[in-house]
């Protein structure tokens, strides 16, 4: 049963922040030392909300915008049962929470790249794409436009190529990542 847990529970006050993709385990246990119902509860929709964001995130024009994410959350509190009015959807909000909103929003906005080890957060809000992993080989000095070719192709492959300066000497590189702002003309801005 273990290999199926997303992370290990956590049962200081304060869970541990889950990486993207995985579920946030609450805090909770029965008697016995196994979870307890709500605890079980809360995993599985964690679990479910996050699924419903991978699939779906795609889904909502246009892409890597806030009026995406609107959409997407307009879209999951209809099919809660909420009706389709402002009170409905506000109350559907403050039921998810802001510490649940913002996972499943980083989630909403970031694409991993197995292959090449890069992981892309594009959170409009933000300004800027930051892509992580995979460039540890990557000079912080270097002149070499090609080492980015990894990092274009990611951008290329998820429809952000056209959002971003496409000049990459303005990109910056930090840590094995790269910084990228978006371009002006982006409706992301």
């Amino acid at each position: 049963m273990d290999e199926f847990r997303s992370a290990p529970p956590h049962p200081a006050a304060k869970p541990a922040e889950a990486p993207p993709g995985q579920a946030r385990v609450v805090a909770g246990a029965s008697v016995d030392g196994l979870p307890s119902q709500d605890t079980l509860r809360a995993n599985l929709a964690d679990f479910a909300l996050a699924e419903l964001v991978r699939q779906h995130r795609t889904s909502f024009a246009p892409p890597w915008t806030i009026e995406s994410w609107a959409k997407l959350l307009i879209w999951l509190a209809l099919n809660s049962g909420c009706a389709g009015d402002t009170a409905s959807l506000e109350a559907f909000a403050v039921s998810l929470g802001p510490e649940r909103s913002a996972r499943l929003r980083r989630l909403f906005f970031s694409r991993e790249f197995e292959a090449c080890g890069l992981r892309l957060l594009a959170d409009p809000a933000d300004g800027q794409v930051l892509v992580e992993g995979g460039l540890s080989a990557v000079a912080a000095g270097s002149d070499q436009e090609s080492e980015l070719d990894p990092v274009a192709a990611a951008l290329d492959a998820v429809g952000l190529a056209a959002l971003v300066v496409p000049d990459r000497q303005r990109w910056q590189r930090r840590d094995g990542g790269v910084v990228i702002p978006y371009s002006a003309l982006s409706p992301c801005s």
